[in-house]
């Protein structure tokens, strides 16, 4: 008996055989001419239509995979190329807005003869009971301690410690900070105090004094500390109590002390 291998390898051999000489028979004539040849195509013929679209089948299976790990290939590199213009874009953003900022700060200076140097915030204090930042300027910069700190917005701070290459500066809506100042319009005085909050309170104005809501409190120059006009914030709210002597007024600052990133130091104050 002959083996199963065997019997498919002969059989292989013969389905060949048979595909050859068709293919030699009709070379030589267009349209079979024989019986033999017509019932010979007639039995190969289906099998020559399966291995075609085997084949077919195959080559499409083979193109569409290939056009598959090409198109992935190519979507990679195009998520590179985006991620790298987004990049780019950022980068055009930060600096248009940097350049926005220094120019506000160069018009603000050009405007003051005296002397001023910019710095970047570095850090800020985590601590609820504690409004200050550090700076990276410091005593090599000409820096000292009590040096007003600014923004074209108005007064940051002043710094209240000095190192070679940092300062640390107390916000003026820190609560151990006091500011001389005045209401623009009818130049009542008083003092701006911080309370560790985003807003300020202008104390020590009389309760007989003519104080609106709306009015832009300025530094008065008295503290020889700030310059005289700078400002500081605008009424948001007044109160008088007739058994107080003095009214309670709450300000809202000029300067947005969570966005702001840079800052002018004043040299001169002294």
């Amino acid at each position: 008996m002959f083996s199963r291998n065997l019997l498919i390898f002969v059989g292989v051999a013969l389905f060949i055989a048979i595909n050859f000489i068709v293919i030699t028979m009709s070379s030589r004539n267009s349209l079979p001419s024989s019986g033999i040849e017509r019932l010979t195509i007639s039995i190969i013929s289906p099998f020559q239509k399966t291995v075609t679209k085997t084949i077919n089948m195959t080559q499409n299976i083979w193109e569409t995979y290939f056009s598959t790990v090409v198109a992935i290939q190519e979507n990679s590199e195009l998520k590179n190329q985006l991620g790298k213009a987004i990049e780019i874009k950022n980068r055009y953003e930060e600096l248009e807005l940097e350049n926005l900022r220094l120019k506000k700060f160069v018009n603000f200076t050009g405007q003051v003869p005296d002397t001023y140097v910019a710095a970047q915030i570095i850090a800020r204090d985590p601590s609820p009971w504690f409004k200050t930042i550090m700076i990276d300027k410091g005593a090599k910069d000409g820096l000292e301690k009590g040096s007003p700190v600014l923004v074209s917005e108005g007064i940051v701070g002043q710094i209240i410690k000095v190192a070679k290459n940092y300062s640390r500066v107390l916000l003026i809506i820190d609560r151990n900070s006091a500011v001389d100042a005045l209401v623009q319009n009818s130049r009542v005085r008083g003092i701006v105090k911080g309370n560790n909050d985003d807003n300020c309170f202008f104390v020590y104005a009389l309760r007989k004094d003519e104080v609106k809501e709306g009015e832009m409190i300025i530094s008065s120059g008295m503290d020889q500390v700030f310059p005289k006009g700078l400002k500081i914030g605008r009424i948001l709210k007044v109160t008088k109590v007739h058994s107080q002597l003095f009214q309670d007024i709450m300000i809202e600052t000029s300067v947005d002390f969570n966005k702001i990133e840079e800052v002018l130091v004043f040299k001169n104050a002294k």
